[in-house]
């Protein structure tokens, strides 16, 4: 996972390169090119986002909604992919202080995401004691 900030007017696809190479902690490489996977959504579709993706090695499944809805159509037991992108969206706002940003420095806005994404993670680790309570 990877996260840089930019301006709420910047265009995704055009900061792709750089959250790519962003990535802080780096996989092994597969032995296999099927286990590096990209879900985005429909704004990552032009030629030069796709030829991004290509060259970090990910094999890229941006499809639009329409797409998708008749895929599942033909068979229901698939899961949509677009998923994945839109829980974590969902999961980052549930922060109130991420969701409108009152940081004014960079940095601190960053570390309180990561902060958001250490806790988001710790609470998928299933625990056999409850670590609040004792």
């Amino acid at each position: 996972m990877s996260l840089i900030v930019t301006g709420a007017n910047v265009n995704d696809g055009k900061r792709l390169d750089e959250v790519l190479g962003a990535i802080m902690v780096k996989r092994p490489n597969p032995p296999h090119r099927r286990s590096k996977h990209l879900c985005a959504d429909a704004g990552y579709r032009s030629a030069e986002c796709l030829r991004i993706i290509d060259e970090h090695d990910y094999i890229p499944h941006v499809v639009d909604r329409r797409k998708e809805a008749d895929l599942k159509r033909r068979d229901p037991n698939k899961k949509a992919r677009r998923w994945v992108v839109e829980v974590c969206h969902s999961w980052f706002n549930r922060f109130r202080k991420l969701l409108v940003r009152y940081e004014k420095l960079e940095h601190s806005f960053v570390a309180l995401n990561h902060l958001a994404a250490a806790i988001i993670a710790f609470r998928k680790v299933p625990l056999s004691v409850n670590i609040i309570y004792g």
